[in-house]
């Protein structure tokens, strides 16, 4: 396959012809350890709140940092392809842990068991799909479509790995010849590194120490009853809006727009005087606030908008993903001896692995899928796998490199793989609770492999602007993916057992009874209530509300009910018998995947919201919109979109600044675009990044540990600090980011000093 102009004209950092240590033991095991502590964290903080942070940057800047520190005490430096490879297998736990924290919550809510091997079987499985999947598409979402698709995060890992590259790695670029090399490393190491300050010392005032509030919200009054606009005031978000530039981050507001001031307040103004709830709802739409609507009806518009999008795209990018699949099957009938005798004529920057390799690999996955008991897995549903996952990974793929990792809409993809699976299902005459289980197999696999896909390319994009060999960073990945789903599995149940409680019948419905002979599981009380009660007791799936709520019920041997079981995640119950306290985990993403399975194959999904979604995004392709983009929108809040236009709008503004000046007047659109990728603006924004994303995760981890020291502060906070509570709050908490956007936008200004020296 000939090389596309994009890759024939870019040059990697370190050319191919460079040989520096990469795949080295200690920056496996430094990136896979990194994985799995970021994959802990980010776990816990997708049950909290169903949402993570990319995980790469934060990675990459610990790994340089662990690695500067050894060399200080006696140890070799690392190379910049070292840390590449450490960036590459520590990302692939926070994209792991969403797949999995958005997905297998749900079970519970369906009334059955988050089993150990059910759990991990998903983790690995989905994990190493999602990587296999997108090894054949790098020739065309890295390479052909290198200037369309930034993967801002990727984008601003390579920024943070050049910024830190070592004297060896700087003599390998060719930068050693140039007396200005270490200068501009210094300058763009201190931009980043500043950056990387500004943020974390911004999240963690904001959020550990409840400095101002994270989130800004102003609520409108007639004539526009129900509309509302707000804002998520992180520095990351921020970042991540000024790379991807003005015109997808003004599409995605756009739909947010659209979400928050049309659709709620039409919900609001027609719904307001009804009577009764109107479903999918269980409360009267008049004393429902605009996010209550926004979840019992806009997500599943958003969710339809999404779908369609994405098959859209999809069908636009069959020509590219052809020609790459082509290429890459082409080889699957060489000898191995061919192929490695033709892979010396290959450029180390291009070498991925074998084509065969990840054929097998995917047939390999799919075959246990179809036979792994936990699943309730069957042939078509191993193939709905297959198909989803390729249509979603790709999906995602792109996604990632218009918006970012962060803010790539997974669960929106999940939905819309569990839509499509339980249609099949209720055509099929498949309904009811055993196949519950197999639906969200389905949608967890896909999910996670999907999220994982994305995250795969973002550190692809990486490489291949570093100068990476993708073989090697594809090794490390499926590595970083293994290890980190081993631990993630166990670490998601221990969360759920400690927080579970066994609620006495007695203050659920007292006398409730069935029958015991029917009842063939048993089980004993885990956790802190087990040394107060250790009799065995028998397991009743109960999936009715007559007498008693649904759930999972255990009653003894004559079928009396003696405890309801109400788990850790999504559980109502904050207090034990003894009245200790318990700190539940709310999963949200997994409430609304729960009601999809249950809504279809019991006949409830309110398929005329989702058709309202498709039609959107149909209207916006008709009128020449990217329709993906503009559904993103209207399934995220628009306080996660509108911090994106912000920082579009600041990009703007710079660019359009410095393109008039003198020595770029001459440059044509796209050698301004490149510019400006290039422009310290961005570099400042990679910082923000990681700053940021670093903080968002140290402090998810230590909620869980301090506890106390968090509600002191919040406590503190709402009775003392006018930027935290208070009627002015939400304005003076948009001083600190107006603050760091005005840093931005002077830092991405370029100097009028380095126009007259050229």
């Amino acid at each position: 396959m000939p090389p596309s102009p994009a890759s024939a004209n870019f040059k990697p950092y370190i050319p191919d012809s460079s040989s520096l240590p990469e795949f080295t033991l200690r920056a496996l095991i430094m990136g896979t350890i990194l994985g799995m502590v970021f994959g802990a964290s980010s776990l816990y903080l997708v049950l909290k709140v169903g949402l993570t942070v990319s995980a790469s940057i934060p990675v990459a800047v610990i790994a340089i940092t662990l690695f500067r520190l050894t060399h200080k005490l006696g140890g070799k430096d690392s190379s910049i392809l070292e840390n590449s490879i450490a960036q590459t297998a520590g990302s692939a736990g926070e994209s792991l842990a969403f797949g999995l924290g958005v997905t297998m919550p749900a079970i519970l809510i369906l009334g059955f068991d988050l089993e150990i091997y059910r759990v991990m079987l998903v983790a690995v499985l989905g994990g190493l799909l999602g990587v296999l999947l997108m090894i054949p598409m790098r020739r065309t979402m890295i390479i052909e479509k290198h200037h369309e698709l930034k993967y801002p995060e990727g984008t601003a890992c390579a920024e943070v790995l050049k910024a830190a590259a070592n004297d060896s790695s700087r003599e390998a670029a060719g930068e050693s010849g140039n007396p200005n090399a270490q200068a501009d490393a210094n300058r763009r190491a201190k931009i980043i590194f500043g950056g990387f300050f500004i943020g974390l010392v911004y999240k963690v005032g904001n959020i550990a120490l409840k400095g101002w509030k994270d989130t800004v919200d102003f609520v409108f009054s007639a004539p526009l009853k129900g509309g509302s606009i707000g804002t998520e005031i992180s520095p990351e978000l921020l970042g991540v809006g000024y790379i991807i530039g003005p015109r997808i981050a003004a599409i995605m507001a756009a739909g947010g727009v659209m979400s928050y001031m049309l659709l709620i307040p039409l919900i609001k103004f027609f719904g307001d005087g009804l009577l009764t709830p109107l479903a999918p709802a269980t409360k009267l739409i008049s004393a429902m606030s605009p996010n209550e609507i926004r979840g019992a009806y806009v997500l599943y518009i958003g969710a339809g908008a999404v779908a369609t999008g994405g098959l859209i795209s999809l069908a636009r990018a069959l020509p590219l993903i052809w020609r790459s699949l082509a290429a890459g099957l082409s080889g699957i009938g060489k000898s191995n001896s061919k192929i490695a005798s033709t892979n010396t004529d290959v450029p180390r920057t291009e070498q991925s692995i074998a084509i065969k390799w990840v054929v097998l690999g995917a047939l390999a996955i799919i075959t246990v899928i179809t036979v792994a008991t936990p699943l309730h897995m069957n042939l078509l549903g191993a193939i709905l796998i297959l198909v989803f996952g390729f249509l979603f990974a790709t999906v995602s793929s792109q996604l990632t490199g218009q918006i970012g990792q962060s803010s790539n809409p997974i669960s929106g993809m999940t939905v819309a793989t569990l839509l499509f699976t339980c249609l099949i299902f209720l055509l099929m005459g498949w309904v009811g609770g055993q196949y519950y289980v197999t639906a969200l197999s389905i949608g967890a696999i896909v999910c996670i492999a999907s999220s994982v896909a994305g995250c795969t390319s973002q550190d692809l994009k990486t490489g291949y602007l570093v100068g990476s060999t993708p073989r090697f960073q594809q090794y490390a990945i499926l590595i970083g993916v293994f290890c980190s789903a081993l631990i993630l599995g166990p670490i998601l149940l221990k969360l759920n057992d400690a927080s579970t409680v066994y609620v006495p019948i007695a203050q659920i419905a007292l006398g409730l009874s069935t029958d015991a002979s029917k009842l063939n599981e048993t089980m004993q009380l885990q956790g802190p209530q087990a040394t107060q009660d250790s009799a065995q007791y028998k397991v009743w799936n109960k999936n009715d509300t007559l007498g008693a709520p649904a759930g999972k019920y255990l009653v003894d041997q004559n079928g009396k009910a003696v405890y309801l079981i109400d788990p850790g995640i999504n559980g109502t119950h904050t207090k034990r018998p003894d009245g200790s306290e318990v700190k539940k985990y709310d999963a949200p993403k997994a409430v609304l995947i729960s009601y999809i399975i249950k809504g279809i194959l019991d006949g409830e999904l309110p398929w005329a919201l989702v058709l309202f979604g498709v039609i959107i995004a149909l209207v916006l392709e008709m009128s020449g919109i990217p329709s993906l983009a503009f559904a993103v929108g209207v399934y995220l809040p628009l306080a996660s979109s509108a911090p994106l236009f912000i920082g579009g709008m600041i990009r703007w503004l710079v660019d359009l600044r410095n393109n008039r000046l003198e020595k770029n007047q001459h440059l044509n659109e796209e050698e301004k675009q490149a510019a400006g990728d290039r422009s310290e603006g961005v570099l400042l924004s990679s910082g923000y990044i990681a700053g940021g994303a670093l903080a968002g995760i140290v402090i998810a981890f230590c909620a869980g540990i301090m506890t106390d020291f968090d509600k002191k502060i919040g406590d503190w906070a709402q009775a003392n600090n006018p930027f935290f509570e208070g009627l002015h709050a939400d304005g003076l908490s948009l001083i600190p980011f107006i603050l760091i956007a005005f840093i931005l936008y002077k830092v991405g200004r370029e100097k009028a000093s380095l126009q007259k020296k050229n």
